[in-house]
């Protein structure tokens, strides 16, 4: 596979379906804390339902798709950390309303980065260097161009993942409770 065969885009509304099952390939644990209940089935339900409306986190409005040959093989949900608990808002009623009367996640980002809240490589494509390419065609798109920082969350054991965003420049900023995990918060940041 060449590089030049990937095609990093914004996704489409008529993605949702697929964009969610990359968002719960990401965070599958959360999803099914978010709906009370391990089932796949209603986890893909529900993150498609925000994924295909616009003004809240998940929506397609958020997300990059990576195709090859026409095929979704990965995406990424990046947002204004500073628009967190706007776009967010919706989400928690929802989800309090249809699944989890007491969900409360509290809070993940904050003003001053965008975030990447979700990351996905289908598994048939891992170590093929596609999560590199995305991580550099959002820091070009965020650190670059916007000069803002770009954060994320990640596990301190997940090795794979911490040396993929170690090689990709992310640096660590601080531990950050999320849930009921205590997570690295990793930063890049312009430069100055």
């Amino acid at each position: 596979m060449k590089p030049t065969e990937l095609k990093i885009r914004k996704a489409k509304k008529h993605e949702a379906n697929q964009v969610a099952e990359f968002l719960l390939l990401a965070m599958e644990g959360f999803v099914y804390t978010m709906i009370a209940e391990k089932n796949r089935e209603k986890a893909i339900a529900c993150l498609a339902y925000f994924c295909n409306l616009e003004e809240n986190q998940y929506s397609f409005q958020n997300c990059w798709v990576v195709e090859l040959n026409g095929e979704i093989i990965a995406a990424a949900n990046v947002y204004n950390g500073a628009d967190l608990l706007a776009l967010r808002e919706p989400v928690i009623r929802y989800i309090r309303e249809n699944y989890n009367p007491v969900f409360n996640p509290g809070i993940e980002t904050e003003a001053g980065e965008f975030y990447i809240d979700t990351f996905a490589v289908h598994p048939s494509f891992q170590g093929k260097g596609i999560g590199l390419k995305i991580l550099e065609f959002l820091i070009e798109e965020y650190v670059v161009n916007q000069k803002t920082p770009l954060g994320l969350l990640v596990e301190s054991d997940n090795v794979a993942a911490n040396k993929l965003y170690t090689k990709a420049g992310f640096r660590y900023v601080q531990k950050r409770e999320f849930l009921t995990k205590v997570l690295d918060h990793l930063q890049i940041k312009p430069e100055n």
